[in-house]
């Protein structure tokens, strides 16, 4: 078996897009396992630069069977919006397979997620008003509709009519929206139907087949460790788990299945909506790193909050997933900076914590404790090797190395797929 986790060691938007696209040429299948079309996956390859929402990575490669798994939420609007434009761009998508117990998200979860957030004014979420949350709600509570039922009307408006005066109640008497009737919304998603049917499969099984057949699984997570619904910094989470044991949840696999975790760490960090965050930088370097390194949201186009490296978070990871590698993106980013800081522990309260604090006031009011490293103050985006760095970014990632206890297998020095080290990864070979 050859079953590989891909997960993001932050709260996001760490790469992991490219960093899929780098290894996906190895791969036959690549599953994305949990999430909606809130998060979004840049992938530069052959001088074009695709931004993905729902759809795997993968998907760039004619030999790769890209899945979406039943731990997902789909707004099939959105999904036949992204294969419309892939295959505009020349992309096949006739591969694509849809796991018929992924959840659809409804016209009412997008209503009620934006009007909740509203309603919360300064202590919102920061979700992007999509209807993942809600969608996932209805899931949770067994209300929510799947996949499968649009391929039968009969049970899709069985169910619609079961779930609608509820969430009618919430629109009208809560939020003073507009409502909707069963056949508004039937006319609108059966006509989905059609075009989605080829896609829909019972995709565990055809996972487990792949994986019994000594065939190259990826399971891609969208978001990040932090933003997991048990392990992130909740409630400033997402509604799914990105973390490596969602790989199994979400993809119907069992865990002697995944052979290897690889988590992706900017070289600084990032984060997009609200929550705490204790190395942000509100002065001139958060500033020129927002600048530099592109730091807006793929799906949202969202500003990120920028801050330095947190040794203390990518720790966490590593343990709560069970990492065996690491890949570092964007070090070119640090290129413009002196001296660089990287977070080894946190103060509150006059204690020291060298592991991330269990109660969520601890984490809020952490002020970093920093080491500090010497910059390197010249153009990597050329280096293919890690003889070729400079010492001072050598060194960065040996201390990056250190704080993790993992070794660092690969390094991007760029955005495009070739601008990337690979130090420690063999793939097929």
């Amino acid at each position: 078996m050859a079953g590989i986790v891909l997960v993001g060691a932050q709260w996001g938007d760490e790469g992991k897009g490219k960093i899929t696209d780098l290894i996906a040429d190895d791969m036959d299948y690549v599953v994305r396992f949990q999430g909606g079309n809130n998060a979004g996956h840049t992938v530069i390859h052959g001088g074009r630069t695709l931004k993905l929402h729902l759809i795997p990575s993968g998907i760039m490669y004619p030999h790769i069977t890209p899945v979406i798994g039943n731990g997902c939420v789909i707004d099939p609007k959105v999904l036949l919006e992204e294969i419309d434009s892939l295959e505009a761009d020349g992309l096949s998508t006739h591969r694509l397979l849809i796991s018929c117990n992924a959840h659809l998200i409804m016209p009412y979860h997008r209503d009620l997620d934006g009007a909740s957030e509203r309603r919360l004014g300064e202590l919102e979420i920061g979700t992007t008003r999509r209807g993942i949350g809600p969608a996932y709600q209805d899931k949770a509570s067994r209300m929510g509709l799947r996949v499968q039922d649009l391929t039968d009307e009969h049970i899709f408006r069985k169910k619609l009519e079961a779930a609608l005066p509820e969430k009618n109640d919430m629109l009208e008497k809560i939020y003073g929206l507009p409502t909707y009737t069963v056949d508004q919304i039937a006319e609108e998603y059966l006509r989905y139907a059609e075009r989605i049917r080829p896609h829909i499969a019972e995709t565990y099984s055809v996972i487990n087949r792949a994986l019994r057949a000594d065939q190259w699984v990826l399971f891609e997570g969208a978001q990040g460790t932090l933003l997991d619904l048990d392990h992130g910094t909740y409630p400033f989470v997402t509604s799914s788990s990105p973390t490596a044991g969602g790989a199994c949840t979400g993809a119907g696999v069992g865990p002697k299945t995944i052979d290897r975790v690889l988590g992706i760490a900017k070289a600084y960090i990032t984060r997009v909506g609200s929550g705490p965050f204790p190395t942000e930088l509100h002065d001139e370097i958060g500033e020129l790193l927002t600048r530099i390194g592109g730091e807006y949201g793929t799906t949202t186009g969202r500003r990120r909050r920028c801050g330095w490296y947190d040794g203390i978070i990518v720790r966490y990871a590593v343990q709560v997933n069970g990492l065996t590698d690491l890949a570092i993106t964007k070090l070119d980013v640090l290129s413009a900076v002196d001296t660089i800081k990287v977070c080894v522990a946190y103060e509150y309260d006059g204690k020291r914590y060298n592991d991330l604090p269990c109660h969520q006031t601890a984490f809020h009011h952490a002020k970093p404790i920093y080491e500090e490293l010497p910059g390197w103050k010249t153009d990597i985006t050329h280096c293919r090797t890690f003889e070729e760095l400079p010492t001072e970014a050598r060194e960065y990632i040996a201390f990056i190395e250190d704080l993790a206890e993992v070794p660092v297998a690969m390094i991007a020095v760029g955005p495009s797929r070739e601008q990337t080290i690979m130090r420690r990864w063999e793939g097929r070979m």
